[in-house]
């Protein structure tokens, strides 16, 4: 296992900086995931950190070693890509061994590694099959066995999970994490699904326009947001934000009184509250309802407040249909303020 640090990293492909500047530091076997939307560098910066893009400031570093100059190859990292990039001529055993055998380790040493992954794996009767012959799922298992089996110092993903129907995704996020508990790898995880981030992550760096936003735990990111840009990406649904201004302890917006605690008299402000803490009541501030989306557990429902569209999440059946004219109570407690000019908490 290893550390793995960032050190005021640039990256330029000819004029355009894509990468300004990052610096993170992963502790010894912690899993870090990368996450925003498309184009905001964490593939980037991952392949950097892999060997396979060149660094065009700063420097990296796993286990103190600064790798800039380093072949990828002989860094002791181990990749998994969305694209599995398995071997379709090679059975599992030797998808999975195939490393090795280009270090030229010796035939035992490969069979005890490959027997270990597939036992950890489940991929024990899927040994002598060929990668047409497995599914998604199963094929996804394969490169993380291949993985494995090079007993890195550093794990790297890269969007595995992206080409895997839904049920698939939430099933192999579990086996993903259960796999980190029992090697405890340092972990850099790239994703721009932020589901992925909070439910595996110990620490999520929020990424956008090659700057990271917010680092910090899954839930530090979802209660303290540090931003207009994390509060909207962390979480689903969406926080709720709008336009208002402060007033007599109180935001003015949408045409009613908001609670908040924080902010300067007159101050314009970014007023955010996320779905499940805006509760329907028998008074409080006037919606109609547009659309109901019954989920089972839980219900969401999407309302009109003066002219901005609003989600609302209750737990439970709701008897409100489209039309229909209800009260919302604002949970005071969790309310969220940033400043409308900079975009940065208050």
């Amino acid at each position: 296992m290893a550390t793995v640090s960032f050190r005021e990293v640039v990256k330029d492909f000819g004029k355009t900086r894509v990468l300004h500047g990052i610096s993170l530091d992963i502790a010894d076997g912690e899993f870090v995931v990368l996450v925003g939307p498309s184009g905001c560098g964490k593939s980037t910066l991952l392949r950097m950190l892999a060997g396979l893009e060149d660094i065009s400031g700063g420097s990296i570093a796993i286990d103190g070693r600064v790798v800039n100059e380093v072949d990828s190859k002989d860094r002791d990292i181990a990749m998994v890509f969305q694209s599995y990039a398995l071997y379709p001529h090679m059975t599992v055993r030797e998808n999975m061994g195939f490393s090795l055998r280009l270090r030229d380790e010796k035939r035992s040493l490969i069979d005890e590694r490959v027997a270990r992954a597939a036992r950890i794996l489940n991929l024990e009767p899927y040994l002598e099959r060929h990668p047409r012959q497995l599914s998604g799922g199963q094929r996804q298992r394969v490169a993380m066995g291949r993985a494995i089996v090079r007993d890195p110092k550093v794990f790297l993903f890269d969007e595995p999970l992206s080409n895997l129907d839904a049920k698939l995704r939430v099933a192999m996020r579990s086996e993903i994490k259960a796999l980190h508990l029992r090697l405890r790898t340092t972990t850099v995880y790239v994703t721009h699904d932020q589901i992925e981030a909070m439910t595996m992550a110990d620490r999520i760096a929020v990424m956008n326009e090659g700057r990271i936003e917010q680092l910090g735990e899954p839930l530090e990111l979802y209660d303290h947001p540090a931003n207009l840009f994390v509060a909207q990406f962390i979480g689903s649904p969406a926080m709720n934000i709008f336009d208002g201004m402060v007033r007599a302890g109180a935001v003015e917006a949408l045409g009613s009184r908001w609670p908040a605690s924080r902010g300067a008299e007159g101050q314009k402000v970014k007023y955010g509250i996320r779905p499940e803490h805006l509760e329907p009541a028998p008074s409080g501030i006037a919606a109609q309802v547009v659309v109901v989306e019954p989920m089972g557990a839980e219900t969401e429902i999407l309302v009109k407040v003066g002219d901005a569209s609003l989600t609302v999440m209750t737990r439970g059946r709701s008897t409100a249909g489209p039309g229909d004219r209800i009260f919302l109570a604002p949970q005071a407690a969790h309310v969220h303020l940033f400043d409308a000019a900079s975009g940065q908490r208050i």
